[in-house]
């Protein structure tokens, strides 16, 4: 989310930022839904104001035996009237900010390159020399079925891009993830979760799937039964009247009076990447300052329906519609963000080196960056029977686009005002994808593969996986 106050201050240079992203200028909208929000607050403060005046007027007029001029009586009725309009106005006038700025990306940092898509990235650095072969290398999609990866039984079972891993192919992909994990949590210090993999809209909202994104993702159906349903809108409602927010003859057949009813807890969404939980542990908090940085790891299986990627890496282990992943995560003071965006990708780095497996750093342009970074390395594997770099991992710097949108803060020591976090998320990494780029970097001309000396100790003595 961005801060309106900034928009308001300077809205040339928000377009400017939109601008170097591909984006149309957005300032005039946002200040214009502002413009009425602000205004629908000022009448409903004046209402709420008058109502406190002629309540006052009221009280003293009934203490002295008095009675209140026609006028005044006829007034406070027309408030009674007015008021829950105008709270609903206001609230219809908020939402509509918050839709038009929930919409609009994160602002690149001043350092990232400009670019339409991929062809704009930065190369940073490489690491390894890709091996030698005096065999032709094959396809992992090509050999891999005679070691374990089982791609006709995981379609059968659930359609394409669902894969089954058997024997010591499922061996290997745990060790794989299990040494990733320990990796992150023992030598780079990262707080091991086990986190949910169903999480609330507010969730997704936070770290910026939703709504943009919703397609991308797997919802779940937990409708409530119509009477569990139709009981709760009407507690909904009993506390609304409580509050005198709506008059006591209210219903629940009236759309003005509905609005005001927040949405049933009906549903929950598979995460497509622990970001989303663990990035949420610190939503709607004040994190006490000398816990920082916090940071987080966790295994999980992630779920994407990969609505916007048809025709792309279909063969193969590459693009999954669920797969396994270790994930990290940062929150962090701003002045400490850019470390924690180096550090955080060293750690990610640390898994390619330790396996042996060739790789190159890049920098994001602006027109390949993600919906909610700022600042985006990619770590991108060699793989052999492409001949090219293949993206296993992307660390972004999320600046305070997500602490705003989840309302993470924390309190500087010695000032009174809270500050937005800044977030950081990264791969490290995608087990799926480093498990094709083990099988081809280490595969031999007999069908074989070789293990990576690194996950000797997760193997159980398995120094190779044999074609069956």
């Amino acid at each position: 989310m961005h801060d309106i106050r900034s928009i308001r201050e300077n809205p040339a240079a928000f377009d400017a930022a939109l601008a170097r992203r591909g984006l149309d200028p957005a300032s005039g909208e946002v200040l214009t839904a502002d413009k009425r929000k602000r205004e629908a607050a000022t009448v409903l403060q004046e209402l709420l104001a008058r109502r406190k005046e002629l309540s006052q007027l009221f009280g003293q007029a009934k203490a002295k035996g008095e009675q209140l001029p026609t006028s005044l009586l006829a007034e406070i009725e027309s408030l009674k009237a007015n008021i829950p309009g105008g709270e609903i106005e206001e609230k219809l006038a908020g939402e509509a900010l918050e839709a038009i700025l929930a919409a609009i990306p994160n602002l690149p940092a001043a350092d990232v390159p400009e670019g339409e898509d991929e062809a704009g990235n930065v190369e940073v650095s490489r690491w390894g020399t890709a091996r030698t072969f005096d065999f032709t290398p094959q396809d992992h999609a090509d050999f891999g079925p005679a070691l374990g990866l089982d791609f006709a039984g995981g379609a059968a079972l659930s359609g394409a891009r669902f894969t089954a891993l058997r024997g010591q192919m499922a061996r290997l992909h745990r060790a794989l993830a299990q040494f990733m994990l320990d990796l992150q949590s023992s030598k780079n210090c990262y707080e091991e979760v086990n986190p949910p993999l169903l999480v609330k809209d507010e969730a997704l909202f936070g770290t910026g799937q939703l709504p943009k994104f919703k397609e991308d993702l797997f919802e779940t159906d937990l409708s409530l039964h119509q009477d569990t349903l139709l009981f709760w809108q009407l507690s909904e409602l009993n506390k609304l009247k409580a509050q005198g927010k709506v008059e006591e003859s209210a219903g629940l057949a009236q759309p003005e009076v509905m609005r005001l009813i927040p949405p049933a807890p009906t549903r929950r969404w598979l995460i497509p990447t622990a970001e989303v939980s663990l990035t949420n542990l610190v939503a709607n908090q004040i994190v006490p300052e000398p816990t920082l940085p916090l940071r987080f790891t966790a295994l999980t299986p992630c779920f994407r329906s990969e609505a916007g990627a048809a025709g792309r890496d279909t063969r193969g282990y590459i693009r999954q519609h669920q797969f396994e992943k270790v994930e990290l995560v940062a929150i962090c003071r701003p002045e400490e963000s850019e470390a924690e965006h180096e550090r955080m990708c060293a750690a990610a780095e640390g898994v390619l080196q330790a396996l042996g497996l060739p790789y190159r750093k890049m920098l994001l342009c602006t027109g390949d960056m993600g919906f909610s970074a700022r600042k985006t390395f990619d770590l991108e594997v060699w793989l052999p029977s492409q001949n090219t770099f293949r993206e296993i991992s992307s660390v972004s710097n999320c600046g305070n686009f997500q602490a705003r949108r989840m309302n993470a803060r924390y309190k500087p020591e010695g000032e009174k005002q809270t500050r937005f976090l800044h977030t950081l998320n990264g791969s490290g990494l995608a087990v799926g994808r480093t498990l094709v780029a083990v099988l081809e970097n280490y595969q031999n001309a007999d069908g074989s593969v070789t293990v990576p000396e690194a996950l000797a100790p997760y193997m159980g003595g398995i120094t190779k996986l044999e074609p069956r």
